[in-house]
């Protein structure tokens, strides 16, 4: 390990561009501007070597699997996707939905997965499944069927598959290859081991089924979706209309109906867990204990002031409440419960002192310690080194605009930060946490990838992608800015961060285009790099604006009292804070006030049409993507979260939604929206659009068939990005 040099992926790099001015069709096309960026970047758990997804030089959205060998220092093409399968993938809408909810695009290999023992990968392709065992010549496609399996896993022993088909959970053994089918009555609202819409969507819990350790028992939902409203909603493509009749559990009507079982393999015996009286309820999380006999799950109350940890004895069938978290507003969720092998003990992470920390209790839920204190709150658990008694998580100790490495003894004391350069760090570590990998950067330097010993002595580069000779940014490096993070305090005395793009020369009075996002729990300004979106600021200031973005009240990572001021005032808080943000700029010598434009997607959107109807007088044109007009049309754990139930918080609706000040508009406005989006359903746009024809308002649209909520896609991605620079360009007489 000590003899490890640094390795720059000669694979990986990318030739130089000829042009030096950066345009949009530039930001989409092959090599990705932002170079070789590694992906889903795993060591794998014998800690031998670290495997990730590059995408193709010549389309970087198409992912091939990659292996970087540790002892040897060599990097090597695993499996080229094409070889695999080549053509179009045909996904079921399930697995489309499934990925929309995931944030995951691309194709070839997407995902993947280790074996606990280091020996097997396996990964998904194409609805089907492949296995490879190290020393094999060639993957197995071990799943080759018709239909379209989701969520394929391996147990955590490695001798099973599992996978959801056709709303039914099965498992099939590696060896023998026999597939077992462990649930039979999914069809139709019935469906078993699969996650509800609002768990994937709002929750972060992408599955519906969990293993015990020991691969003895699964524990796994069955949801019921009868109780939910049906609507029918068209999805418009371009030569076609489908109608799809979607259950969506809007803010105030009823959710699933959700149970959860324990599936003993030998057997084949159901247990049902009892669940409780009140079914009006989310199950937010669910984790084996290490005995394998001990089944855990989070229970959060309708309203979510309440979260009950609960533990299940699956052999005697009794139950105990472990912990309770409550707040007279939310509790938000995290995934950071840790079972420890000592079977005595679990990590948990709680925002009670009022910032996300960690504390050690015994497994009858008695405390006994606090691990992390102080103003400033942990992003997530990374690893647990029980031998040498260590954690190993990410924080922001010293700014919540970057995410550094630490570690804490579990008998406590003080953390240690592990991190050095500012930027924002990704770690995986090895399962042994002797070993990290650091997938680095900050709003000026694209992704690095790293490996690292636990102390965080550096060993080798996996992919330094510096901006050098050869490099797709080095071309542009002249016109290259370097954007300000900062903050000011407002009139009210509260510290708002902020991200400023200037154009090389300020000379004279230039246009503002504010990027807002606004909503509660998200952050937009970060010293970390911005993706496409980055680039898109980049080509702006290029062309003269000044593009400025400020985290309002209700953002993340400054503590639950900066969130708090949202509750049941959503579209009010955050538009203060965003005029706040316009006065600050109004001071710059080199802004026109006159010419401050608001763009933002989803909540953005939400926010640009608030910003736009409430405060006219700043904000002078405005684009709203995707946005959310009325917060009865959107779904029920994210909306009940910040905003009550409407059915007794009807006041709160009314004044947070879009309706009542639309008649305000005075300025320049364009909406865009995925005509088959299924989160923020279209008809949002169209109830606006009615509602501004009905006031003879004039407004611009721009609709995409067939697009979801993220609208995807290289060429309307250029589109969109034309389109939105256009509008800009024609009201604020830029050339």
């Amino acid at each position: 390990m000590k003899n490890l040099i640094w390795i720059l992926l000669c694979s990986l790099v990318v030739p130089a561009m000829a042009t030096e001015n950066l345009t949009i069709e530039r930001i989409f096309d092959s090599p990705a501007l932002e170079g070789s960026s590694p992906n889903s970047v795993k060591v794998s758990p014998d800690g031998q070597r670290v495997t990730f997804l590059q995408g193709k030089t010549t389309d970087y959205e198409r992912y091939d699997l990659w292996e970087y060998n540790i002892a040897t220092g060599k990097t090597q093409m695993l499996f080229n996707s094409d070889d695999l399968h080549s053509g179009p993938e045909t996904l079921s809408d399930e697995e489309k939905a499934r990925r929309e909810r995931m944030r995951l695009s691309g194709s070839g290999i997407v995902n993947y997965f280790w074996s606990d023992d280091g020996k097997a990968l396996l990964f998904p392709l194409a609805g089907d499944a492949y296995y490879f065992r190290l020393g094999d010549d060639k993957a197995q496609k071990i799943l080759d069927t018709e239909a379209f399996e989701t969520d394929i896993r391996f147990s955590p022993k490695a001798n099973f598959i599992s996978y959801v088909r056709e709303q039914n959970l099965f498992i099939k053994d590696i060896n023998t290859q026999v597939e077992t089918q462990l649930t039979f009555d999914g069809k139709g609202p019935i469906k078993n081991a699969m996650a509800e819409f609002v768990a994937q969507e709002e929750m972060g819990r992408m599955t519906g089924y969990w293993w015990s350790p020991d691969e003895s028992k699964i524990a796994f939902t069955q949801v019921d979706e009868t109780p939910v409203d049906e609507i029918t909603r068209s999805e418009i493509y371009a030569d076609s209309i489908k109608m799809i009749n979607q259950r969506y559990p809007s803010a105030g009507t009823p959710n699933v109906t959700v149970k959860l079982a324990v599936k003993d393999l030998a057997s084949g015996d159901t247990q049902w867990v009892d669940l409780g009286k009140e079914q009006d309820i989310y199950l937010a999380r669910v984790n084996w204990m290490k005995d394998s006999q001990t089944l855990t799950y989070q229970w959060q109350s309708r309203n979510q002031q309440a979260l009950e940890l609960r533990a299940l004895d699956s052999k005697t069938a009794k139950q105990s409440v472990l912990l309770t978290e409550s707040s007279n507003t939310w509790v938000n969720l995290n995934d950071d419960l840790h079972f420890l092998n000592d079977q005595k003990h679990f990590i948990w992470a709680s925002e009670k002192s009022g910032y996300k920390h960690l504390y050690l209790y015994k497994t009858d839920g008695t405390l006994v310690r606090q691990l992390t204190k102080g103003d400033w709150v942990v992003d997530e658990i990374e690893a647990i080194n029980e031998k040498q008694g260590l954690v190993y998580f990410t924080g922001r100790v010293d700014t919540p605009l970057e995410q550094h490495i630490y570690s804490v003894a579990i008998a406590g004391g003080d953390i240690k930060k592990i991190s050095q350069r500012s930027g924002t760090h990704g770690p995986s570590f090895s399962d042994d946490a002797s070993v990290y990998v650091d997938k680095f950067s900050t709003a000026n330097t694209p992704w690095q990838v790293s490996l690292h010993q636990a102390d965080g002595t550096h060993l080798a580069w996996l992919s330094e992608n510096a901006i050098k000779a050869g490099h797709p940014l080095e071309a542009l490096q002249k016109d290259w800015v370097e954007p300000t993070l900062d903050s000011f305090i407002t009139e009210n005395g509260t510290e708002l961060y902020y991200r400023l793009y200037t154009p090389k020369k300020t000379q004279g009075k230039h246009p503002v285009i504010v990027y807002v996002y606004g909503g509660p729990h998200a952050q937009v300004v970060t010293n970390s790099w911005g993706g496409n979106r980055g680039l898109l600021m980049q080509y702006w200031a290029s062309k003269g604006y000044v593009v400025f973005s400020v985290d309002n009240r209700g953002s993340n990572y400054r503590g639950k009292g900066f969130e708090d001021p949202l509750y049941k005032k959503m579209g009010s808080t955050e538009v203060d804070d965003q005029i706040a943000g316009v006065k600050f700029l109004r001071k710059l010598p080199y802004v026109d006030p006159e010419r401050i434009g608001i763009y933002g997607h989803s909540y953005g959107g939400y926010m640009s049409l608030m910003s736009m109807f409430k405060a006219g007088e700043y904000f002078k044109a405005g684009v709203a993507g995707a946005p959310v007009t009325d917060w009865g049309l959107y779904d029920t754990h994210y909306t009940e979260r910040y905003m009550g139930n409407p059915k007794e918080d009807e006041d709160a609706y009314i004044a947070s939604s879009v309706f009542p000040y639309a008649k305000n508009l005075t300025g320049d406005l364009m909406i865009y929206h995925g005509m088959a989006d299924d989160n923020v359903l279209f008809t949002n746009s169209t109830k606006l659009y009615k509602h501004l024809q009905d006031l003879a308002i004039p407004f611009e649209s721009m609709d995409y068939p067939g697009k979801k909520h993220s609208i995807r896609g290289k060429q309307t991605g250029i589109h969109l990005f034309h389109t939105i620079t256009n509008f800009f360009n024609r009201h604020f007489d830029m050339k």
